[in-house]
């Protein structure tokens, strides 16, 4: 009985894999050097949620194979996060309370994403970069540069197979697309 917890779990390698990729462009030191997004667990969390939601965007018009995918990719992120919660010392009991803040704060996130994403031009999604990844006041023209490189990835990820996916590939674009 105790065997399967020794198993590799090819799935498991995979998300975890998908999962890495996010979190890697996301920490890219472009969007923190040069965009002004601040160096803090609050943006890097920001900008895990906005790379997760551009890749569940992705996923949604995939056959339901792939769409699984995307729960599980979101399932693994909030097992990072309660991890790293636990990690920088939050007590036991005040984990639940904070996971069910970022689930809501996500799923926020997602729906804002998602409407300025279908909108005609920037305007909308540089006010969401503006209100929840940048500090105030921003850097000029960092919420443009930011939305710049979030369309350029959007088209990216549109560009990658689904079957990659599958096997754990996916990249972003390079983080100074949006650079003037």
């Amino acid at each position: 009985m105790i065997f399967p917890l020794f198993r590799r779990n090819p799935r498991n390698e995979i998300i975890a894999s998908l999962y890495g990729a996010i979190v890697a462009q996301a920490r890219a030191p472009v969007f923190y050097r040069d965009d002004g997004v601040p160096d803090s667990a609050n943006a890097r969390l920001e900008m895990i949620m906005l790379h997760t939601v551009l890749f569940l965007w992705r996923l949604e018009g995939e056959a339901p194979p792939v769409r699984r995918l995307g729960q599980a990719l979101f399932d693994h992120f909030c097992r990072d996060m309660d991890a790293s919660m636990r990690e920088m010392g939050v007590g036991d009991l005040a984990v639940p309370r904070k996971m069910r803040r970022i689930g809501e704060a996500f799923y926020g996130r997602q729906a804002a994403y998602r409407a300025a994403l279908r909108a005609p031009d920037d305007a909308a999604l540089v006010t969401l970069l503006e209100r929840y990844v940048l500090p105030r006041p921003a850097k000029a023209g960092a919420g443009t540069r930011l939305a710049t490189y979030i369309r350029v990835a959007v088209r990216r990820l549109a560009e990658q197979e689904s079957e990659a996916f599958g096997r754990g590939e996916l990249t972003f674009p390079d983080a100074r697309v949006g650079e003037a």
